[in-house]
Parts: structure tokens; C-alpha cells; sequence
């Protein structure tokens, strides 16, 4: 099991010692917290799983994205802050920074699945989602055409029969936002960060040498210097990790497009997407833009969803719902200049 921190208590509700050890011990991790059967543990900026609160002190738990100026823009998926929020003891707030967002949808989705007592979503988003629905209900056409009826027809099909994978078509977008991630990343910043690190590398060594042949304490300072250089930009997102290796991204894009693509092989030759877009929000666009009469057939549903998605840029503003399909579909078209 390994080292046991105990962690400290947020709320009034508490946990017996012993019974909280095995809980946490026991617990599903996601990045720096966790989800167990007692509590959620939670992180402080800096330690993973450092508080606990009771999950049945827990009212909500949702995802909040901090985005920097220029989000929606053609050079780039979505340049987000994650944040993981947890409301508790009847409007108490903990909120949790973590690198991935789809860490954070992960252990969202968790929660939802085994504790559906918790909301979630935020009261604002609660809010939100019901004026959306209400909108888009407007917005849809009291009747529609035959031919309308039948493309709807086809993407609900489709889009059902993708639903039985979610594993593929998941990891579809994770590794199109990989490779878009690569592709638009400045290679000064691994030059600058590989340089840093090689004079942390070399002050720890004269450190280490300094100490050896006992010249005083500076040593002591060179090498604690260095090898926080070393540890602090090893850590940064720019470092060339061997998860960053170009060929090792590429093939796994490569990889994730075969296996929806052999997948696909089982529905026919008639699926209304290419396999390199084939993900259930870019179907439910198309199903929309048919509800809203803005097409009828799926090849002109499938260009007015290449035009929305062309036409987000930093001024727009979109719901939590729209959100979270285009930063999960926009990548694949961006590296594919919606060809």
C-alpha cells in the first residue's frame, strides 16, 4: 500500500481513523485526488490527497475551466485551466487544480456513476443547461421532411452504435488533442527547458564536488539549487518526455484511428462520418443542425457542422454543453484542415 499520510478533515462531518486509512489506501485515484467509498480526497496546490471530505457531506461536484485570452482560435484546441470544484457542508467550496481536463471528466463521471445523490454540475450550470434545453427546443422545426426525418434517422443510428465503444471514440479526441498539442507547440520552449535543466545538471555536479572535497557550504547550495532546477522544469508540460515523442504521438493517433476504423467495418460501408471524425458530439451537431432546419441530408449536415465549428473563435461564447463537444471534436478537424 505504501506510505500512509493521514489527511486532514474540510467540513464537520468526520471519519474514524482507522476506517479512513483503508478508505483511502482503497481509493480510485484521479491525478492528485481520489474518490472512495467513505470520502473524496482532495489536493492542496502543491500534495496530492492531502483533506478528505465525507461523501455524504457532498451536495455537488463539478468541472470549472479557467480560459486564457484567445481560446477559440484556428492555431489551437483550447488553452484551459481545469479545476475541479466540490461544494459541501451547505455552501462550503474546495476547489482543486489539476493538469488534465480529462482527468477531471473522469472522476466527475465517477461520482455521477456511483454516487448519483451528488449534483454534477454547478447551480449556475444546473440553470444554464435547463434554458439551453428550452432554447433548443425552440429552435427545432415542428415538422420536418421525409428526407429530413430519415437523415435524422441514420445519425441517431450511428450515433448509438458508437456509444457501445466509448473507449475508442474517447480515445480518439485524447490523442487528435495530443498531436494538435504537439503540432502548435513552440520548440523554443524545449530548447529553453532542456538548457535549464542541463545547468541545473551541472551546478548540482559542481555542488556534489564542492561537498566532496569539503571547500566550504557552498557546495550544499549548488546542489540543492541545481537539482531543484532539475526536478522543477522536468516537471514543466514542454519537457521532451518520451510521451511527447513525435513519432510515439503520431502512432497513437494512428493506432486510435484503426481501431475506430476496424470497429466501424461492423456497422457497413454506409456510416455518416469519416473514421477520423467519427465521435458522438459531432453526430448530435449534425442531428441539431437537422432539428433546427439548417439541413436535411447528413452531407449537408456534416458541412454546416465543419462551418460552426470554423466560425468559434475567441468572441464567441458557448454553453458548458457546446463546450464540451467542440473541445472534444475540434482537434481532429484541425489537423485534418476539415478535409
Amino acid at each position: 500500500m505504501g506510505i500512509y499520510f493521514k489527511p486532514k478533515q474540510l467540513g464537520q462531518e468526520r471519519i474514524d481513523s482507522s476506517a479512513l486509512r483503508e478508505d483511502k489506501q482503497c481509493c480510485a485515484r484521479f491525478g492528485p485526488c481520489g474518490v472512495g467509498r467513505k470520502a473524496l480526497y482532495l489536493n492542496s496546490f502543491y500534495i496530492d490527497r492531502k483533506y478528505y471530505v465525507p461523501v455524504s457531506s457532498v451536495q455537488r461536484v463539478y468541472k470549472r475551466i479557467a480560459m486564457s485570452k484567445g481560446g477559440f482560435t484556428g492555431r489551437g484546441i483550447f488553452s484551459t485551466m481545469p479545476y475541479l470544484v466540490v461544494e459541501y457542508d451547505g455552501g462550503k467550496q474546495k476547489k482543486c487544480n489539476f493538469r488534465y481536463e480529462n482527468v477531471v471528466d473522469s472522476m466527475v463521471g465517477y461520482i455521477h456513476k456511483n454516487f448519483p445523490q451528488i449534483k454534477t454540475v454547478s447551480a449556475q450550470g444546473e440553470k444554464t443547461l435547463e434554458e439551453t434545453r428550452a432554447r433548443e427546443e425552440a429552435k427545432k422545426k415542428k415538422e420536418l421532411s421525409e428526407t429530413a426525418e430519415n437523415s435524422l434517422h441514420i445519425l441517431q443510428k450511428a450515433e448509438k452504435f458508437l456509444n457501445k465503444k466509448p473507449e475508442l471514440y474517447k480515445e480518439l479526441s485524447a490523442a487528435s488533442k495530443a498531436k494538435r498539442d504537439q503540432d502548435i507547440s513552440n520548440p523554443a520552449y524545449r530548447w529553453f527547458t532542456i538548457i535549464i535543466m542541463i545547468i541545473g545538471v551541472f551546478l548540482a555536479l559542481i555542488g556534489a564536488l564542492y561537498m566532496i572535497q569539503k571547500k566550504g557550504s557552498y557546495g550544499l547550495y549548488f546542489l540543492f539549487g541545481g537539482l531543484t532546477m532539475i526536478f522543477i522544469f522536468a516537471g514543466v508540460m514542454s519537457a521532451p518526455t518520451a510521451r511527447k515523442n513525435k513519432r510515439e504521438v503520431a502512432a497513437r493517433l494512428e493506432k486510435a484511428r484503426k481501431g475506430m476504423k476496424n470497429y466501424l467495418r461492423w456497422y457497413g460501408n454506409d456510416f455518416p462520418l469519416p473514421a477520423k471524425y467519427a465521435h458522438p458530439a459531432a453526430l448530435k451537431r449534425m442531428i441539431r443542425s437537422i432539428e433546427e432546419g439548417r439541413s436535411e441530408t447528413v452531407a449537408e449536415a456534416f458541412e454546416d457542422l465543419k462551418d460552426g465549428l470554423k466560425k468559434l473563435n475567441s468572441n464567441v461564447t458557448v454553453s458548458k454543453q457546446e463546450y464540451d463537444e467542440v473541445v472534444a471534436i475540434k482537434p481532429m478537424f484541425l489537423l485534418e484542415n476539415y478535409q
